[in-house]
């Protein structure tokens, strides 16, 4: 074990109190390389205390202070995309150029914060009454929290805290105990743009922190990214505490595929959406439904893709996947594709066995293709979140548009076609938040909002763009009436009063 990862806290690092830590593994090797501190609920009371104080004055500064600090943090974190991006690899496992495009994303919110001050602007309606004039404005909320998942150490962070406190909130992290590393360099990166002592926090822990958090009565909001379970747990406590709260839950995101797509494009869009950072993405593609006679020609070019793909260490330049963030994970991966035929699919591709020559204790797993799925086995029903892709069969479109519909989850989707109407008809009837044309992983830019219908999504809001701004504040009218002093004293009226 070569180092412990604690606390920031008051703009510093603070070595935890409760003597309970985790350990952070390399997944390509298998071995543990760090341990993280885990908060007790003393020290997240501390915490707040802490981010609290430092909300007094943040929460009143300027516009033109907040937008300094992120514009200086960018400059950072573009200079430092590299060393963000080996700490995701060395503790997530993929692959370096994937990490990459994780930082180059969350620089996307990072730019919409810098850009604050056109979302935050009021209105004003003058002269509604007799020299009466009426503003709606926006205020921050307090202290908020984020509780972040594995698979994106810093980009679901930064989806989060830029906006919150370009808003004047101060935010505490709690980011997943498995990679933690990356979270501690963005609060070192945020410390030397010149935030404040104690507008960013980032508490490490499991779930002693995580329903400390939910239960403090000085956090205003949470945000959360994660399983259903817990997304349905976060929201419950959290609200139950009075809380404002975006939950976003887990997926099982359809690939629509019509007769008349392009199936080369449709195959490669299928392998890099199922298969990409081995599957560990809440917007990967997990099922594809194919449309007619083209299910097997489409099945045979996905498997001769997906056989191709070269797994190793994330930081090895030739690999195109790495191994999955445990051991336990892996072989829960694993146990969908072996049982797989028993429930009835067909398995063209068996990567539950695969190793990599030279890092034998790493957390492998191959990449493996289903066909032929019935929507009642364990395969299609749960969020298997790795790399095994289901085909499923409908004779029409409005056979795959139900089945897509009658699934409890609604995070994304996507449809493959040259079809312009059939494609305007998918946009509107899918029940799904985010929907691709022709394109597999719809994740939207910084401008617009992130989130899901139905099983995933707990709460009223979405992610960042304007969603996130509404999220972070607060609104507050003001009605102003300035007399003129040559009034007559308009005297005692009990009536409910009127714009005249």
């Amino acid at each position: 074990m070569t180092k412990t990862v604690h606390h920031w806290i008051g703009g510093k690092t603070v070595e935890g109190t409760s003597g309970n830590f985790g350990p952070v593994t390399d997944p390509a090797t298998g071995a543990v390389t760090t341990q993280v501190a885990f908060a007790s609920a003393e020290e997240v009371d501390r915490a707040v205390a802490i981010a609290r104080a430092a909300y007094l004055t943040w929460g009143t500064s300027s516009l033109a202070q907040r937008t300094t600090v992120l514009f200086k943090f960018r400059a950072l974190l573009d200079a430092n995309r590299d060393a963000i991006a080996e700490l995701i690899t060395a503790e997530h496992g993929k692959v370096h150029s994937d990490a990459l495009g994780e930082v180059a994303r969350g620089l996307e919110i990072v730019d919409l914060a810098c850009g604050i001050t056109t979302q935050l602007k009021g209105e004003l309606s003058t002269q509604v009454s007799s020299r009466v004039d009426v503003a709606s404005i926006r205020q921050p909320l307090g202290v908020v929290a984020g509780i972040t998942p594995f698979n994106f150490p810093a980009m679901v962070p930064m989806w989060m805290f830029p906006i919150a406190i370009a808003c004047g909130n101060t935010f505490i992290l709690k980011p997943s105990e498995k990679d933690p590393s990356a979270s501690m360099k963005i609060a070192e990166l945020l410390a030397e743009a010149g935030l404040p002592d104690g507008v960013f926090t980032v508490l490490h822990g499991d779930r002693v922190a995580v329903d400390a958090l939910l239960a403090h009565p000085d956090i205003a909001a949470v945000s959360f990214v994660g399983s259903t379970p817990i997304a349905r747990h976060i929201h419950a406590t959290a609200s139950a505490h009075g809380k404002r709260v975006q939950a976003l839950g887990g997926a099982k995101n359809h690939m629509l595929v019509l007769p008349d797509a392009d199936l080369d494009a449709a195959a490669d869009a299928a392998v890099s959406a199922a298969y990409g950072s081995a599957g560990e993405r809440c917007m990967a593609i997990s099922a594809v439904v194919a449309v007619g006679a083209i299910g097997d020609e489409l099945v045979e070019k996905i498997r001769e893709r997906a056989e191709k793909i070269k797994i190793g260490p994330g930081n090895d330049p030739s690999s195109e996947m790495g191994p999955l963030i445990t051991a336990a994970h892996r072989d829960k991966v694993a146990s969908y594709v072996k049982g797989a035929a028993a429930q009835g699919s067909t398995v063209v591709l068996d990567g539950s066995d695969h190793t990599v020559p030279g890092f034998e204790n790493g957390h492998w797993i191959g990449l493996s293709l289903l066909d032929h799925v019935p929507t009642t086995s364990d395969a299609y029903r749960d969020e298997i979140f790795g790399p095994v892709l289901c085909v499923l069969r409908a004779e029409t479109y409005e056979e795959g548009l139900a089945l897509i519909n009658a699934s409890p989850f609604g995070n994304g989707t996507a449809i493959f076609t040259r079809d312009g109407g059939a494609a305007r008809r998918f946009q509107l009837e899918v029940e799904a938040g985010m929907v691709g044309v022709n394109v597999p992983i719809p994740v939207p830019v910084g401008y617009h909002s992130f989130g899901g219908w139905k099983d995933s999504l707990f709460g009223d809001h979405h992610v960042y763009g304007n969603d996130g701004t509404h999220f972070y504040t607060r609104g507050k009218v003001v009605t102003t009436r300035w007399p003129d002093p040559a009034d007559d004293p308009s005297g005692v009226d009990l009536g409910f009063p009127m714009s005249r």
